[in-house]
């Protein structure tokens, strides 16, 4: 095997975890209030990632949101998708795709649109083709720093109306499309555009939406097909005339919550201190640390100069932790070329990990090139479920990471 060697040595005990191929992304700094919440001023790191959740698991005892299990299993399939479903995998679609059937064969709300819980704001967590379908899907659907909703208005109102609300930021402000609507039959609603405009903070009058709704005809119309309603009233499953599906939620759960705010880029150290401060472990912080492939999606890190050490210090990358308490950092470098480190893991009390990392080495398909790297690591993991962790790693850096399935 040929040999390439670095001679480059890196001895630590404070805690490490890993994170992604780098990105550009906004900084943001960390409060430290108790050994629970974050800590130490850091530069942060984001992966943009649609966000859903399930249920959270505290101690063993599990907080209770209105779901029932089978709309859990949809929003699990939904966390890691970025765009709302612009972006997804094949796999990704399939799980979300089987789930949705699932829901849609179970007994809902009989006959939705005859029901109030239809009524109000929706927020869409996921579509379809979302190319394909209305110029508001074309144009936002797929760009996560921005939330989408659907306001449906059919029976407290006398001009009924389902209108879809892009909102860009509360400085910014919103475009919001609107269409009459009229009810069809127990699941079927009628719509036709026929305005729209900005509405946007700085302006003190409103920007039309250059779209000639009278003169698009038929184009214009469409209907939108309830297929499940919650008993809940807060989560919707809907099929339109495009072949588009829709889900959305008018409840979240905490973890959706963070990872909203995650991929929204705004008050991610504040929505983590309040995650952590709701979801306190009643067994003394005794988390495991779960098999898997971890992708890390937010940090608070700090970058070095140097690559290589950024790299000793999980601070890019994926974490896979193995069977038998053995660990490994993978950071792509360049296509076919990866760099990997090696270790083992030993529960050392409560949620804290020794890390011993030694056997370094860059990959480029069949060869291996050794690096002389030794790190020696501690991880305190601050909570974790089957889906997402987060963790305080190298220098106080706090992460949180989301298993890839």
């Amino acid at each position: 095997m040929a040999s390439l060697r670095f001679f480059y040595t890196v001895e630590m005990s404070s805690p490490c975890l890993l994170c992604p191929s780098p990105l550009t992304s906004p900084r943001y700094h960390l409060l430290n209030r108790t050994n629970k919440r974050l800590d130490s001023f850091r530069s942060c790191r984001t992966l943009r990632v649609t966000c859903s959740s399930s249920t959270t698991f505290t101690g063993g005892q599990t907080q209770q949101f209105s779901f029932n299990d089978a709309e859990m299993k949809l929003i699990d399939a939904l966390i890691g998708i970025q765009g709302r479903g612009k972006s997804a995998s094949p796999k990704q679609l399939n799980d979300v795709e089987s789930a949705v059937k699932v829901l849609e064969g179970l007994e809902g709300i009989p006959n939705p649109t005859e029901s109030d819980l239809i009524e109000g704001r929706w927020q869409l967590m996921f579509t379809t083709r979302p190319g394909t379908a209305s110029p508001i899907q074309r144009t936002f659907t797929g760009v996560d720093v921005f939330t989408v909703f659907q306001d449906v208005y059919l029976k407290t109102t006398n001009d009924p109306r389902v209108s879809n609300i892009v909102k860009f930021s509360d400085f910014i402000g919103e475009l919001k499309v609107e269409a009459v609507a009229s009810i069809k039959d127990a699941k079927r609603v009628l719509f036709r555009f026929d305005r729209a405009a900005f509405a946007l903070k700085f302006l003190p009058f409103k920007v039309p939406y250059p779209v000639p709704f009278r003169l698009l005809g038929d184009e214009a119309k469409g209907w939108l097909d309830t297929t499940y309603l919650s008993p809940s009233g807060n989560l919707r499953i809907s099929r339109g005339n495009k072949g588009t599906t829709f889900v959305l939620q008018k409840e979240t759960v905490p973890r959706q919550k963070l990872l909203a705010t995650i991929s929204q880029d705004k008050g991610v150290a504040e929505a983590i201190n309040e995650f952590l401060a709701s979801n306190t472990n009643t067994t003394e912080d005794d988390y495991e640390l779960l098999e898997g492939n971890w992708q890390m999606i937010w940090s608070s890190q700090m970058y070095t100069d140097s690559w290589l050490e950024n790299a000793a210090n999980g601070l890019m990358g994926r974490q896979i932790i193995e069977k038998d308490g053995r660990i490994k950092f993978e950071v792509n470098i360049i296509p076919a070329f990866r760099f990997s480190m090696k270790g083992k893991f030993l529960k050392s009390g409560g949620s804290t990990y020794e890390l011993k990392m030694d056997d370094a080495a860059i990959i480029g398909g069949p060869f291996g090139y050794p690096v002389e790297l030794t790190n020696n690591i501690k991880l305190q993991v601050l909570y974790t479920d089957e889906k997402m962790r987060i963790s305080r790693g190298f220098d106080n850096i706090i992460f949180v990471h989301i298993r890839e399935i």
